[in-house]
């Protein structure tokens, strides 16, 4: 059964910092592209970052760039989203995914992710 489950969120003042971690189970997924979403209430599953199958490229949504950093280990078949300098809107459900495709098709759709989280509760206070 393939899983993916991720860990790592909490609360956080304004200004700090948390990493998200995503552990695939069931299957590698080094050959597909990762990426990370968040979600609010009442709102569309929002494109965060990926990561190509090599992690020679890495896609941010323009909210985030400059303050988060996907990355990923292959040993450990875990994506990374290391967030800093947090801010109240980015208060949210986060849901790491996995592609079918070595790519992000850089649409930035959760259609395009095969295979979902749970998803791991961030909350920023201000």
């Amino acid at each position: 059964q393939v899983q993916l489950v991720e860990s790592g969120g909490g609360l956080v003042q304004a200004g700090g910092s948390l990493r998200l971690s995503c552990v695939a189970s069931g299957r590698t997924f080094s050959n597909n592209a990762m990426g990370w979403f968040r979600q609010t209430p009442g709102k569309e599953r929002e494109f965060v970052a990926a990561i190509s199958w090599s992690a020679g490229s890495t896609h941010y949504a323009d909210s985030i760039k400059g303050r988060f950093t996907i990355s990923r280990d292959y040993a450990k078949n875990t994506v990374y989203l290391q967030m800093n300098s947090l801010q109240p809107e980015d208060t949210a459900v986060y849901y790491c995914a996995a592609s079918p495709y070595r790519y992000y098709s850089g649409t930035g759709s959760p259609t395009g992710f095969s295979y979902w989280g749970q998803g791991t509760q961030v909350t920023v206070s201000s």
